[in-house]
């Protein structure tokens, strides 16, 4: 089929969306009007889900626990059920019934049409139901709908044979079921008058209960505004099934009418076959080109399952029925084919020269189409990197011609522009040139004897190298698609013809750095999302409908973080505001908008230093890796503003708390609360956001246990009823090799909350460097005791950095557990903070260096290291056991400490006050944050083999 140009061939293309964008590929077996039935748009309840904990059981008032919230039960594309009743008893074994082609799809979920309508008041049905019993309907169930009532079109003695087919079997089905209902009596009179109108006219039983299944289809299309993607499924099945048995017959009246005519004796032909023979013929190779056709379109549909599955879609990757459909074809039409040569004298040279043509056109078809990506390579494909990929031939095992050597299979890398023109060729050309190096890419095609499979094996290919194209305006890198190219030449039997197969890969994104992947996954995204099922390579819209837009993140969302617990209207409306900017519109004013690829990926979110998609994907690996089993227990609000919030909980009690994330980081999570202060306000607060490598430290629902200001998770339900299921048991005592436990706890402390400074004057305070995150010794400090300390304390000025604000509250964090028995004449919640002893040093510029202090390079007051006794905690053995700390005498200070060179100036007194003012902070001090957050610190100094943790250690950030 030709294609039209694109306005555009790179990036997501130029094009508006019209259509479903997140189509069924079913739809193209739908009539128009019931489209809507393939979208993937999910159905919305009024009432939240109560979440299960492990052992199984309801959480008690958790329906109640988002307000608002909606379910979203995003609609799946459900697969097909087993079937084993109901198959028609004649025509070829090779041949599939209706009902028996069904049955090879045993693995498939199952959503009937009565599963809806009895569902259903009898009122609103009964009209339906005045010529069939609708007992007779209930006891028939799945069955009725597994025939193919809706494609017996005509009079002729095909579709009278189906008919008394489907009548006998209805009425063996009927009668069977008769014998195990409490009503026998009853249903076998229905049966009886059932057979008695039907008898003689089975016809017209297939236009009654088509018309049952038709009234049946238009209510729940009243109420629901879509069916069951199984449901026509099924009626797709059933269509190619009986329109293959139809052909089969076409073919076995033509033999019929040949050896009518040529006798067995062969004595001359009757006069009557030469009128009739080419008409047969005709309409045989119609129907022929008809179910090529059907085939065509379903493996069609089977590559689109198979791109939307990249978005975690489900699919049923097994082949084998697509298989069996396409050999079943092909046995057909060499049985016509060969027909028609035989009758190559009645049909005269020009009209077999015709018949020819098109019958090669349909093999060429068929063999070319049969030629899938059965395992896609990576969309996101990095270079130096190993990936597998197999290519899967279905109509090898009955078309390959044994050769002396394995048919050999190349993979190739195209560029979008090179895919196009193979498209525009009906892959007749050959490619040109490679856009980029692969190594091993050539693999024998084989077939295996034992599962009937015809495939080609890419375990160790390697991209090396790519190619890049000329890029147009602001497209980057990881906007421009590729694809490989799968190529082979093979000998087809019985006829010895060569034809050279090549099929495409999905769009592919090639990277060479992983700070490309992020971006890399959005152009598949959109690619897989919003393609049509027939396009020119790789071709997609600009702009598509928001609420499609909602469809594709709810099931990445959901495939991603996997889980059942998909995306709600609410969050659909913070989505919708953050990505368009708005927040005066409604709800049902973001439906009918339309979302760009621009907005979803090229432009920075204002305020922000990020798209929007950028920020969704880091929400996307935060709850994959360390909040799935919270969000399927609806413990978190998610998607949600500040500002709503602050709505939600500024009348709650005090310690009502949510989970949402966060709005202005990339992959966080924050508490929300509310606290009430001694002048009865409230307030809410954000605590600083926690990421995926803060959650690896402490878990989520440990460092809500540990925070005393969380009471109650929104609206009212106790924090230790929502999140008991996941704390983690805390461990006390000794361990196996006798050391004491320690544990992490997480505080947080308000603005509020802090004392304000006595005196104007008085130093201010040094905020905490999350690096270290240690509890500070808290004795007040005065310029006047500091000069004696100065010269062992205070570094080079190099290492003395200038004070950063943080832009948060001040908070303050005590973290360890330490045991009674061990005490300190510090008020330091561990001895290894108590200061080293000095007293022994005459000199404290010559004095051997002692162990190494936390407070020396830490923010905090410096008054900390006031007399108080030798430190409990043993000395390295090369360092000397040093006396008490005694008062260093004023004189010291009137010789340079050795660190000083001899002809610098000592400071004078007013420049020390003003330099004791100024808090010390270490010189890998982070950088200053301004998200008004309440900070909170985690801090790992203990006793036993408690130590630095690599994620906080210096170097390590």
């Amino acid at each position: 089929m030709p294609h039209s140009a694109p306005a555009s061939g790179r990036g997501p293309g130029r094009q508006e969306l019209h259509t479903s964008a997140l189509c069924s590929p079913w739809k193209s077996f739908l009539p128009p009007h019931s489209w809507t039935l393939a979208s993937s748009s999910p159905e919305t309840s009024n009432e939240l889900p109560e979440p299960q904990t492990e052992a199984g059981k309801k959480q008690p008032g958790a329906s109640k626990r988002c307000e608002n919230f909606a379910t979203a039960a995003g609609s799946r594309l459900e697969r097909l059920p087993a079937r084993s009743t109901g198959a028609a008893k004649s025509g070829p074994s090779h041949i599939p019934s209706p009902a028996a082609e069904l049955t090879s799809s045993s693995d498939c979920s199952k959503m009937s049409l009565w599963n809806l309508v009895s569902h259903m008041p009898p009122e609103e049905l009964s009209s339906l139901y005045t010529e069939f019993p609708r007992s007779l309907r209930c006891l028939l169930a799945e069955w009725l709908e597994d025939q193919p009532w809706e494609f017996i079109n005509g009079s002729d003695a095909f579709c009278s044979g189906v008919a008394s087919r489907m009548l006998s079997d209805m009425l063996e089905k009927l009668r069977s079921a008769a014998g195990s209902d409490g009503q026998q009596c009853q249903i076998l009179q229905q049966v009886s008058n059932i057979e008695n109108t039907f008898r003689r006219d089975p016809l017209r039983l297939v236009a009654v209960v088509r018309a049952v299944l038709e009234g049946e289809k238009a209510a729940v299309l009243k109420r629901d505004h879509h069916l069951p993607l199984s449901f026509h499924r099924r009626q797709e099945e059933l269509k190619f099934s009986l329109g293959l048995q139809r052909l089969q017959h076409r073919v076995r009246e033509i033999q019929a009418l040949l050896e009518e005519g040529s006798g067995r004796d062969g004595a001359v032909q009757s006069p009557v076959a030469p009128r009739e023979l080419p008409t047969l013929i005709l309409e045989a190779v119609k129907e022929l080109e008809v179910a090529k056709q059907q085939v065509l379109k379903r493996i069609q549909i089977w590559k689109r399952q198979q791109q939307l599955a990249g978005n975690g879609a489900i699919f049923e990757e097994n082949l084998s029925p697509l298989q069996k459909r396409c050999e079943n074809l092909v046995e057909v039409y060499f049985q016509l084919q060969q027909q028609v040569m035989a009758a190559s004298t009645e049909l005269g040279p020009e009209l077999l020269a015709r018949l020819v043509e098109r019958f090669n056109e349909v093999l060429s078809g068929l063999v070319k189409s049969s030629f899938l990506v059965e395992k896609q390579p990576p969309q996101v494909l990095k270079t130096q990197t190993k990936f597998q990929a197999s290519v899967r031939f279905l109509l090898g095992p009955r078309l390959l011609k044994a050769a002396p050597k394995p048919y050999m299979v190349r993979a190739d890398m195209v560029t979008e522009k090179q895919a196009r023109e193979l498209e525009l060729s009906n892959y007749s050309n050959t490619l040109s040139e490679s856009t980029g190096e692969i190594l091993h890419n050539t693999v024998a095609l084989e077939t295996n004897p034992t599962s009937g499979n015809c495939c080609a094996n890419f375990k160790n290919v390697l991209l090396k190298k790519i190619k890049r194209c000329e890029r147009k305006g602001s497209e980057s890198v990881t906007e421009e698609k590729c694809a490989v190219l799968f190529s082979t030449s093979v000998t087809l039997t019985p006829s010895n013809v060569s034809i050279h197969l090549q099929v495409l890969s999905l769009p592919i994104v090639v990277i060479v750095h992983g700070n490309q992947d992020n971006n890399a996954k959005a152009t598949v995204l959109w690619d897989n999302a919003f393609s049509d099922i027939d396009r020119v390579p790789f071709v997609v819209a600009e702009r598509v409908p928001w609420d499609k837009m909602c469809d594709t993140l709810n099931l990445k969302f959901m495939a991603e973080v996997q889980t059942t617990k998909g995306l709600l209207k609410e969050h659909y409306f913070f989505l919708a505001q953050k990505i368009f900017n708005d927040h005066s519109a409604s709800p049902e004013d973001f439906q009918s908008r339309h979302v760009s690829w621009a907005q979803f990926n090229k432009e920075i979110l204002p305020g922000r230093g990020f798209t929007f998609w950028q920020w969704f994907d880091g929400v996307l690996d935060l709850t994959k890796r360390c909040l799935k089993s919270y969000w399927s227990d609806r413990l978190i609000m998610g998607f949600i503003s500040k500002q709503y919030v602050c709505k939600l909980l500024s009348m709650q009690p005090d310690g009502t708390f949510l989970l949402r994330f966060s709005d202005s980081e990339i992959g966080g999570v924050t508490i929300a609360y509310v606290m009430r202060g001694k002048d009865g306000s409230s307030q809410v607060e954000n605590i600083q956001p926690f990421s995926a490598k803060d959650l690896s430290i402490r878990s989520l629902g440990d460092r809500i246990r540990d925070l005393g200001q969380l009471r109650n998770l929104y609206p009212n339900i106790p924090k230790d009823q929502a999140f008991g299921s996941h704390y983690n048991k805390e461990q006390t005592g000794k361990d196996g090799r006798g050391y004491v436990s320690t544990a992490i706890k997480m505080t947080v402390e308000s603005e509020r909350d802090q004392q304000p400074p006595s005196t104007m004057g008085a130093p201010h305070e040094a905020p905490q460097a999350p690096m270290f995150n240690l509890p500070m010794l808290q004795h007040e400090l005065h310029p006047e005791n500091l000069q004696p300390l100065l010269a062992p304390i205070c570094p080079p000025t190099p290492f003395c950095p200038q004070p950063m604000p943080t832009g948060y509250p001040t908070v303050e964090s005590s973290i360890m557990m330490v045991p009674d028995r061990l005490t300190s004449p510090f008020h330091s919640p561990s001895p290894m903070l108590s200061p080293p002893s000095l007293s022994h040093c005459q000199d404290p510029a010559f004095r051997s260096p002692g162990p190494f202090m936390p407070n020396q390079f830490m923010p905090g007051e410096v008054s900390q290291l006031l007399p108080a006794g030798p430190s409990v905690e043993p000395q390295d053995a090369e360092m000397p056991e040093l006396p008490p700390f005694q008062p260093v005498e004023d004189a010291s200070l009137q010789s340079p400490p050795r660190w000083m060179s001899p002809s610098m100036e000592q400071p004078s007194a007013s420049e020390l006050e003003q330099l004791l003012e100024v808090p010390l902070l270490p010189p890998f001090a982070p950088h200053p944050q301004h998200s008004g957050y309440p900070n909170s610190s985690l801090s790992s100094w203990g006793l036993g083999d408690a130590r630095w943790d690599d994620s906080i250690r210096p170097g390590h950030a």
